[in-house]
């Protein structure tokens, strides 16, 4: 075993824990005051839920064995028979690789939890993830990472442009459009509960998102290090490439844009991280921002799909830039794993016309199995709340506690300051009168 390999798996997987609870603090900023607790809650259970899915069946769908090239075995239910000492090939113990995908299993469908809040049924939500998970997610695990059809076909994604943000961004979108919008959507332009939770929230899924992206070498090696510099450098890029079109645009550059960005940049780059340059990485930085800031701002208004987060219109519109970009920069001499150099670096069309069929496939199989779900799903368990619910809050309607007790707080701090007032006027009133 590697110490030093080891060392590092270990603490990457607890970054890419830490993003869940980032992106809880993230999304929870974005809502209205009366979906804070539900929107908190609908992303943290997810670290439970997909823990023991994982455990039960995800492992074992994902990598043990192989099914027509889409899907694994069943021989691993409850880890059945694996042994969690064998080496990898970077040498670490195969029970600490499982437990760094088992992290990639629980971020990746709080991803599209962004785009339902505020009217989604949470036993409907849950049910979703739980299908979700087994009938996409591991699915898409062994086809790319596992040795599946997409994987043998020649497929780069170095740590989830198709697996993880693709497949996220276009659940979301499926979603949204089962869903819905709002019934005040577009009427009622509700304010964030907590910006300052928007910036907490980046800040630790900017930090958590090294694990995810450096941690896909399975090693303290070059690709590591390339992986981390790559990521800062393309997430920067995003950051200032959305701050900069807001001011130009808008006259002023706004806090949760530049944190939008900042997040298309961090999706953008993750396929690529480990096969690109740092000027690869500039340009995969901008053009994700520029394709994102475009469907959010122009695209999304005229096709009336209310992404409440824009889930999609992050997730899915930079997952597939990078994606298909990881196509034009890839090059061997960063990462001398890879079969092919991208378009730009003299490999001609292969690589690229494999990302894009990888992104494609991607978006058609995700879209076909979530509808799939949704359809049978609502033929049991109710989907949407009612307006009623929506209109009151799902804090109160789905779980019957909230966040925000400034209300009664304030009302208290008025009471004693109206006896405050009241003291000092009859303490005035007798100084008056012992001075006459």
């Amino acid at each position: 075993m590697s110490a030093a390999n080891s060392a590092f798996l270990i603490l990457s997987s607890i970054l890419v824990f830490f993003m869940t609870p980032g992106l809880a603090f993230f999304y929870g900023g974005l809502v209205s005051k009366r979906n804070v607790v539900n929107t908190l809650l609908s992303v943290f259970m997810i670290c439970g839920l997909a823990i023991l899915l994982w455990i039960l069946v995800g492992y074992t769908l994902s990598f043990s064995g192989d099914f027509g090239g889409v899907v694994g075995d069943l021989k691993a239910i409850w880890l059945h028979g694996v042994d969690l000492t064998a080496l990898t090939a970077t040498k670490i113990p195969n029970g600490l690789y499982l437990v760094f995908q088992m992290m990639f299993a629980i971020i990746t469908p709080a991803l599209f939890v962004g785009a339902v809040v505020g009217r989604i049924r949470f036993k409907f939500l849950l049910a979703f993830i739980a299908c979700w998970s087994i009938l996409i997610y591991y699915p898409m695990v062994h086809m790319v990472w596992a040795g599946g059809f997409l994987a043998k076909l020649g497929v780069i994604d170095f740590a989830g442009g198709t697996v993880v943000h693709i497949n996220a961004g276009i659940t979301a979108l499926v979603l949204s459009i089962f869903l819905g919008p709002r019934h005040k959507y577009g009427k009622d332009a509700s304010q964030h509960y907590n910006v300052l939770w928007v910036l907490l929230g980046t800040a630790i899924l900017w930090i958590g998102w090294y694990g995810f992206n450096a941690g896909s070498a399975l090693a303290m090696n070059n690709v590591a290090v390339q992986a981390f510099l790559t990521t800062t450098v393309a997430t920067a890029t995003s950051m200032m490439t959305w701050m900069v079109i807001e001011m130009v645009t808008k006259g002023k550059p706004t806090l949760v844009g530049v944190c939008t960005g900042t997040l298309c940049g961090l999706v953008g780059i993750t396929p690529a991280c480990g096969y690109v340059t740092v000027s690869g990485s500039f340009w995969i930085g901008l053009f994700a921002t520029l394709a994102s800031y475009t469907f959010i701002n122009v695209l999304k208004p005229r096709l009336g799909v209310d992404d409440a987060l824009d889930a999609f219109g992050c997730h899915g519109v930079s997952g597939i830039v990078g994606s298909i970009m990881t196509g034009l920069f890839a090059t061997k001499q960063i990462n001398s794993s890879i079969a092919l150099n991208g378009l730009f670096y003299g490999g001609g069309f292969r690589l690229f016309g494999l990302q894009l069929l990888a992104t494609a496939f991607t978006i058609v199989f995700t879209t076909a199995i979530c509808i799939v779900i949704i359809v049978l799903l609502k033929k049991v368990i109710r989907m949407r709340v009612d307006a009623k619910e929506e209109a009151l809050g799902l804090d109160e309607g789905e779980h019957g506690e909230v966040a925000d007790y400034t209300v009664p707080m304030s009302h208290e701090l008025m009471t004693i300051q109206q006896h405050s007032d009241e003291f000092q006027g009859q303490l005035s009133q007798l100084l008056r009168h012992h001075g006459n």
